[in-house]
C-alpha cells in the first residue's frame, strides 16, 4: 500500500540533494529498533544482504555448518554458501509450515555453528523451544524475519514483536512482495552494540569513515578500508520510502488479520483445505495465507484454473535441496517440506482487499476444485 504520503517523502530527499545513504537511512534505522523494541537496527539493501551479514558477525566460515529449513526462499540457503558453510536441512512442522524444534538437536554436530530459524510467510517459529536448544548448545540463533514485520510471539508472558530480537540478530526484508516495502531492501535488529558496528562498517566496504562524515567534515578527512567488506547500502530514496511505510503498518496488519480470520471462517465449508495454524502463543502478520490442498486436488491444474477464471494464487513455499546447487547435500528425507511445496498454495492477501474481493477468490477456489473433481 503506497500513496501521495510515499510521493512526498521521495520528493523531499531529491530536492535535498543527498539521495545515498544519509540521515533518511539513519532516521529509518531509529524508527525501526523503536517499533521492534531492539537497542540497534542497521539497514541494508536486501534481507540476503542482512542474513550474510548476520551470519558472518556470530562467526560463520568455511567448512562450518547452519542448521535451517529447505523450506524457505533459496536466499535462506544461499546466505550460508556465502559464507563458505553448509546449510542443514530440517523437516518443518505440517500445520504452521515452521521450522520443527524437535529435529534440531539431532542436527547438531561439533561444525555446528549457528541457527537460522524462518518465520515462514509471518508466522512466528517456536522461539522458546528453539532459544533453550540454542543456549543448551552455546549455538548463535539468527532469525530470518523476511516476512515477519509486525508479527507477535507471546514471551514469558507478555506479548513481544519479532525483531526484539529474541535470538542474536532478526533479519527482515522490504521486498515489494513483503508487509512493507522500500522498493526493495533489508535490516539487521541486535542488541549488541559491537555486532551492530561491524554490519555498519561492513556495508560500505569496511570504511571506516562514512561518507555523511566526509562530507560534513570541515577539515580534509581521507578514509581507510581496514577490512573487506560489500555494497550492502540502502539510499536514502529507499528509507524515506519506509518511514512512511512503517507509519501504516498497524492499520496495514491490522487489516491482514480480518482477511486472515475471515478467509479462515469461509474455507470451514471448504471439504478437505487446511489453514496454516496461528498458535496460541504466536500473532502472525499474515504476510501470506497459506492453504494445504485436498488429496485429490493438483496443484497446478487448481492454480490454472483460478488463473483462468482471474484470480492470481502462488505455488506453497519452495524447498531449497530439490534446487540443482543443493541436490547432492541432504542428509534426511524432508517429506513435510516437500508437501508443502507440492500441496499449498497462497491465495491472495492484501491491505484493502475487500470483502467482495475475497468471496470472488473462494467462490473461485470452490468452483475449481469441483470442476477439477468431476473430470476425475
Amino acid at each position: 500500500m503506497m500513496g501521495e504520503f510515499e510521493v512526498e517523502a521521495v520528493r523531499r530527499v531529491i530536492s535535498s540533494g543527498w539521495i545515498t545513504q544519509g540521515p533518511e537511512v539513519a532516521a529509518f534505522e531509529k524508527e525501526f529498533a523503536h517499533f521492534v523494541d531492539a537497542k540497534h537496527a542497521c539497514a541494508v539493501s536486501s534481507c540476503t544482504a542482512a542474513l550474510h551479514l548476520a551470519l558472518l558477525a556470530v562467526g560463520v566460515k568455511p567448512g562450518d555448518e547452519v542448521i535451517t529449513v529447505s523450506h524457505s526462499f533459496i536466499a535462506t540457503a544461499n546466505s550460508i554458501r556465502y559464507c563458505g558453510a553448509t546449510p542443514v536441512f530440517v523437516d518443518i512442522e505440517p500445520s504452521t509450515f515452521n521450522i520443527d524444534p524437535s529435529l534440531i538437536e539431532e542436527a547438531i554436530s561439533e561444525k555446528t555453528r549457528a541457527i537460522l530459524c524462518v518465520h515462514q510467510m509471518g508466522m512466528p517459529c517456536d522461539l522458546k523451544e528453539i532459544l533453550a536448544l540454542s543456549r543448551r548448545y552455546s549455538i548463535p540463533l539468527i532469525e530470518d524475519a523476511a516476512c515477519a514485520i509486525g508479527s507477535e510471539i507471546l514471551l514469558n508472558e507478555r506479548w513481544e514483536r519479532i525483531g526484539k530480537p529474541h535470538g542474536c540478530i532478526a533479519c527482515f526484508s522490504f521486498h515489494p512482495r513483503k508487509v512493507i516495502t522500500t522498493g526493495d531492501g533489508g535490516m539487521l535488529t541486535t542488541n549488541n552494540p559491537e555486532w551492530d558496528k561491524k554490519f555498519r562498517l561492513w556495508r560500505q566496504h569496511g570504511m571506516d569513515v562514512s561518507d555523511t562524515v566526509r562530507h560534513e567534515s570541515k577539515k580534509i578527512v581521507f578514509e581507510s578500508y581496514t577490512e573487506l567488506g560489500f555494497n550492502y547500502r540502502m539510499t536514502d530514496l529507499q528509507a524515506a520510502l519506509g518511514r512512511q511505510q512503517i507509519k501504516r503498518l498497524p492499520k496495514i496488519i491490522e487489516d491482514r488479520r480480518r482477511l486472515a480470520k475471515r478467509y479462515k471462517a469461509l474455507l470451514r465449508e471448504v471439504p478437505g483445505i487446511r489453514c496454516q495454524e496461528e498458535p496460541p502463543w504466536a500473532k502472525s502478520n499474515w504476510q501470506s495465507f497459506c492453504i494445504h490442498l485436498p488429496a485429490d486436488c493438483k496443484q497446478r491444474e487448481l492454480m490454472q484454473a483460478m488463473l483462468d477464471e482471474g484470480v492470481v494464487t502462488r505455488r506453497g513455499i519452495m524447498c531449497a535441496h530439490r534446487e540443482p546447487p543443493y541436490l547432492n547435500g541432504q542428509r534426511t528425507s524432508l517429506p513435510q517440506s516437500e508437501q508443502a511445496q507440492d500441496r499449498s498454495i497462497l491465495l491472495p492477501i492484501y491491505s484493502g482487499m475487500t470483502d467482495e474481493e475475497q468471496d470472488k477468490v473462494i467462490e473461485t477456489l470452490k468452483s475449481c476444485i469441483r470442476r477439477i473433481s468431476i473430470k476425475k
